[in-house]
């Protein structure tokens, strides 16, 4: 072995190792993305609905106060199994009933209880975020939230 590194070995290390990485790097985004779409989205769930209620999410900023699948702020709680938590696995017409009347009845005026606002929703917005907030439910999250009380 020489014991000298030349600039041309330099160079082929360079562009060796940057391609080998490039090549790991595509690999691995490409199964992330075919994991995602194959095992962990419920793409078949995905409705109208569903699309419009996330439309509702994101016109309401309702992530400025709420997480979604641990993104979000804390300041209220984890939605990505409101509800699995209201019985929608067992009961969807009651837990679908439970989640507008809830969503209807804010702010709760509950002293010393942090208060949600009322969007005045329309009755389609709110069947549609309770459909989007049912497609979230069946989303593999892979354990996430850690607890049931989000």
């Amino acid at each position: 072995m020489s014991e000298r590194f030349t600039k041309a070995a330099a160079r082929n290390i360079f562009y060796g190792g940057s391609a080998f990485f490039l090549v790991a790097f595509v690999a691995l985004t490409a199964h992330s993305h075919i994991y995602i779409v194959r095992t962990s989205t419920d793409s078949e769930g995905l409705t109208e609905s569903v699309a419009r209620g996330k439309h509702v999410w994101e016109r309401n900023s309702c992530i400025n106060c709420h997480t979604l699948f641990g993104e979000g702020a804390y300041f209220a709680p984890e939605l990505g199994n409101v509800w699995i938590r209201y019985g929608g696995d067992e009961d969807p017409e009651t837990a679908r009933a439970i989640l507008i009347a809830w969503m209807q009845s804010q702010p709760s005026g509950i002293p010393g209880r942090r208060q949600m606002p009322n969007f005045n929703l329309t009755e389609q917005e709110l069947n549609d975020l309770a459909d989007f907030l049912e497609w979230t439910s069946r989303v593999d999250t892979q354990g996430w939230p850690p607890n049931d009380a989000g």
